[in-house]
């Protein structure tokens, strides 16, 4: 009988900015809904990670598929929350108008959005509280408040898979709790989500598991069994989060990133 395929299969990826090497000859397999978290120093290549797999940056090696099949195959099946500093937030549009952009895959080509997809916006502003924003310009509005939008973009798409980039950078504890709540709800309908992430506190507390990243696979697998004292001096070197005798993560906030 043949192994299903795994829900998402990155084999030997190596990627390269003009010339220099960003990742190295990253190997993991995923084949089961759960909340990774991906973390490492500045400059590990966490971002990078993201758009290679999403084929967003070209890599020098490697493959990547999703569900056995190439990721140009299954993008109706992906969910995308870049980093805020990649948006332009001067663009004439409302909130209401970003969320419902996540209904377009769906619809193809020729078909407007309908009382259904409407319906869905007005949902998916609701889970991450944004409703009573959904008029407003989005370039007025908070770090926080942005985030919830792109992540309200993300639920109207209603994909298998998310790759969100750093979701929690510059947001207040409010906003901080909204979205770990959403994407815990996602976990338990059976989504994979990967997030890029720099607070280890957090990971230990609310993630499944965790992939620790310096230019190279350091280790990956269950947050327990991998954010060890060994692992993290691996990955951060001399700046070294470290784990108190509660088994709770400290980072050196001078290194998080």
């Amino acid at each position: 009988m043949n192994k299903p395929a795994a829900i998402l299969d990155v084999h030997d990826l190596t990627v390269a900015y003009r010339h220099r090497p960003v990742l190295w000859n990253i190997d993991f397999e995923i084949d089961s809904p759960q909340l990774l978290g991906i973390v490492g120093p500045n400059g590990a290549g966490k971002s990078t990670l993201l758009k290679s797999i999403l084929d967003l940056v070209q890599p020098l090696s490697g493959n990547v598929s999703l569900f056995g099949q190439p990721i140009d195959k299954v993008r109706k099946r992906i969910g995308y929350v870049p980093q805020r500093e990649s948006v332009d937030w001067d663009f004439p549009i409302t909130v209401r108008e970003v969320v419902l952009m996540g209904t377009y895959a769906k619809l193809g080509w020729f078909r407007r959005p309908g009382k259904s997809q409407q319906e869905l916006t007005d949902r998916c502003l609701q889970d991450v509280g944004m409703q009573d924003f959904a008029n407003r310009q989005i370039g007025r509005l908070s770090g926080g408040q942005q985030q919830r939008v792109f992540l309200a973009r993300a639920l109207a798409q209603d994909a298998d898979v998310y790759f969100l980039d750093e979701p929690f950078a510059g947001v207040d504890a409010a906003t901080e709790d909204i979205v770990l709540g959403v994407l815990r709800g996602l976990k338990d309908r059976g989504k994979l989500l990967i997030v890029v992430h720099h607070d280890l506190l957090t990971v230990k507390r609310s993630f499944d598991s965790v992939l620790l990243l310096n230019g190279r696979l350091i280790a990956w697998g269950p947050v327990e069994e991998t954010l060890t004292p060994e692992n993290l001096k691996r990955t951060y070197g001399g700046h070294l989060p470290i784990l108190d005798e509660l088994g709770t993560a400290v980072v050196n906030q001078s290194t998080a990133g």
